[in-house]
């Protein structure tokens, strides 16, 4: 690490982002300005010398193009690298095969030395795969982009993962921290600097660059995808049918009647191949079509609850909101196209 300055107040805390030839630019770069923004813009608040020395890692220096094909320059070689307080690895950008575990050997060591000499090892989206192969995140609570919330399971069972929630700092020393989708980065770097400089550092940042926290978590940004990676023709023929007549009145006993096998085994087999009770599943499409006609249409709540198979409104609207964490016209409100960009 570099010589301390001779200016007066504590020494900055030393952050390595780790960029790989699978790292997403946007996401390197954002975190890079804005926790760079106290050095950069001479934020107040601070002490005399800007909280944190942010640079730009890999296992080589000089130019390394990204996955969109955009090249940055990596500042320091991680070999040179003996100590470091964080190091956050940002969103990567998964290949049709997914994650291929063994291709940094020597990052997921460097950062299996830095957290032993005492690091904050954080993840950004799906930066997690990488972190996950050091084994520290094993049996530690985890998020990551819920479009990669399956094949992480997969690749790494014995991770506990929360693709729902923004943020989770895990680990004895609340060492291992990951945020969830895409710009729950935001989150991410406002949780660090509050949690190094202080509440009202991360409050100007925020202002500053106009960044909000994901208060309301990441389930109602969730798109619902019914589990179709099973061998049961029944139940698939069952989703097949659902698909597009989930409206319809008591479509569980339809299911079951079509089907011609009896109720207990009909349930327990869907159960068994897309993790859902018949009930839940229907419940999740007939949710995931209330959630397009909100942001699509200007019909009314009490229709759109008609509209997809519930007669009761205030039970489509009780549900609605425990199944999204949104109230429906608060979701409509967020996720609405507002009227200045219409056509």
């Amino acid at each position: 690490m570099n010589a301390p300055s001779a200016h007066a107040g504590p020494d900055p805390r030393h952050v390595s982002l780790v960029a790989l030839p699978d790292a997403v630019v946007s996401t390197l770069t954002g975190i890079f300005d804005v926790m760079n923004a106290f050095a950069l813009m001479g934020l107040p608040g601070t002490a005399a010398r800007p909280p944190f020395q942010i640079q730009i890692v890999g296992e080589a220096t000089g130019p390394l193009e990204l996955a969109s094909g955009v090249p940055v320059k990596v500042q320091r070689a991680v070999a040179d690298i003996d100590s470091t307080d964080i190091v956050i690895v940002p969103s990567i950008l998964l290949g049709p095969h997914g994650w291929e575990p063994g291709r940094y050997p020597r990052l997921v060591a460097w950062l299996e030395r830095m957290h032993r000499r005492g690091a904050l090892l954080c993840s950004a989206c799906s930066g997690i795969f990488l972190l996950a192969e050091t084994g520290l995140f094993d049996r530690r609570d985890a998020t990551v982009h819920f479009g990669y919330a399956r094949q992480f399971s997969a690749a790494f069972p014995a991770v506990p993962i929360h693709p729902e929630r923004v943020l989770v700092v895990s680990g004895v020393r609340e060492e291992l921290v990951s945020s969830g989708a895409s710009m729950s980065w935001h989150d991410l770097v406002l949780y660090l600097i509050a949690r190094y400089v202080g509440a009202t550092g991360a409050q100007e940042v925020a202002r500053m660059f106009a960044l909000q926290w994901h208060q309301d978590g990441l389930t109602p940004y969730i798109v619902f995808e019914g589990r179709r990676d099973h061998a049961d023709s029944d139940i698939q023929s069952a989703q097949q049918w659902l698909d597009t007549h989930f409206p319809v009145a008591n479509p569980v006993e339809e299911m079951i009647k079509r089907s011609r096998l009896a109720e207990r085994t009909f349930k327990r087999r869907f159960t068994d191949a897309t993790g859902l009770t018949p009930l839940s599943y229907v419940q999740r499409l007939r949710i995931e079509d209330a959630k397009r006609r909100l942001e699509r249409t200007e019909v009314s709540i009490d229709e759109i609850s008609w509209q997809v198979g519930y007669e009761d409104p205030a039970f489509f609207r009780r549900l609605f909101k425990r199944t999204t964490g949104l109230a429906p016209g608060d979701y409509r409100k967020r996720f609405r196209i507002p009227d200045f960009a219409r056509a």
